[in-house]
């Protein structure tokens, strides 16, 4: 039965609009009527009806009560009932940003939202596909540029001169974290990682310790955190990064934990030259460095603070960059508290 009615319902959102719109006239009329015969008092027998006076007769007035009340209520009905698989659209294309690889949105509703929806379900499989190329093209990039690399270091070891020897090694080095900041920053997210409940007061301990350990100067000050729903190698890297440009700039950084009720929010403060106002924005964007960093001391090729911005606003928070009084940067990672990043 359901069936037959469904084949009876108009396809499209046009048809479907005008049916329900008929549908509304037609019952307000019938009901308008039944209401003014209904409530109409009787005449006694042999009474010869009247003509009404001049002016809005109450029944007038119910009548058009009636039918305003029925329009009013179908465009309500068929305002939600239409846009219903709109809305679902919209979701699925917010939930994309997060996860490309989620499952395909089943085709329902109107002719046009099952277009809408299959040319979607399109894009996202073309998205996935170009995904998958750019991968491949990346590990054979990396192939292809780490084998020389690897035979300059074969090379290096076997100068005489111990100098030259540390200098070769060290631009090697360098090369090796240019290469692969490039690269992991091309292929972005590697691989999905799940959202777990993350004790961020543990991995700031552990990231400071490490740091300690290699003679850096990295202090931490926290209160007590609640746990925060995160990725946990991406946010260890996001702050990493941050911590690594503090000290490539500052000589020192200092991590700061401030939970709120809302939000967890973490600050790591240098004591660096700081950033002109005007660049403070420009530097989040990738492979901007700023003419004073391009020396041989400094290094890098302008993505640490790049990669540390995708990583947040992939956990739907926020990196800002400010400076401080009378020197010195604060980069200040904010994170929304909610029960689930999806």
């Amino acid at each position: 039965m359901t069936r037959a009615w469904a084949r009876l319902v108009p396809s499209t959102l046009f048809g479907r609009l005008a049916l329900l719109l008929f549908v509304a006239v037609l019952a307000s009329h019938v009901l308008a009527l039944t209401l003014m015969f209904e409530l109409r008092p009787p005449l006694p027998p042999g009474t010869v009806p009247r003509r009404p006076p001049p002016g809005l007769h109450p029944g007038l007035l119910l009548d058009i009560g009636v039918r305003l009340g029925a329009l009013m209520l179908a465009a309500w009905i068929g305002a939600r009932w239409l846009s219903q698989p709109i809305r679902q659209l919209a979701a699925a294309a917010r939930d994309i940003g997060l996860d490309i690889r989620r499952p395909p949105m089943a085709e329902q509703g109107t002719e046009e939202c099952r277009a809408a929806t299959r040319v979607f379900n399109q894009m996202q499989a073309q998205i996935c596909r170009q995904l998958d190329e750019r991968d491949r093209f990346v590990a054979a990039v990396s192939h292809d540029l780490r084998t020389p690399l690897t035979r300059l270091a074969l090379r290096a070891e076997g100068l005489g001169d111990p100098v030259a020897r540390r200098e070769f090694s060290r631009d090697i080095v360098e090369m090796n974290e240019m290469i692969t900041a490039t690269l992991d920053y091309l292929r972005g997210a590697a691989e999905p990682e799940a959202f777990v409940l993350l004790d961020v007061a543990s991995l700031l301990g552990s990231l400071a310790d490490d740091r300690q350990a290699c003679g850096q100067d990295v202090g931490l000050t926290m209160g007590p955190v609640r746990p925060l729903r995160a990725q946990t190698s991406s946010l260890r890297r996001c702050i990493d990064n941050l911590v690594d440009n503090a000290l490539r700039y500052g000589g020192s950084a200092h991590i700061h934990l401030i939970d709120h009720a809302d939000r967890l929010c973490i600050e790591v403060h240098d004591e660096g030259p700081g950033i002109p106002e005007a660049d403070l924005e420009r530097v989040l964007e990738p492979f901007h460095r700023l003419e004073a960093s391009r020396n041989r001391h400094h290094g890098g090729v302008g993505l640490g603070l790049a990669i540390a911005h995708d990583i947040a606003r992939h956990h739907k928070g926020q990196l800002s960059l400010r400076n401080a009084e009378p020197t010195g940067l604060i980069a200040a990672l904010t994170l929304p508290r909610r029960s689930h990043p999806h």
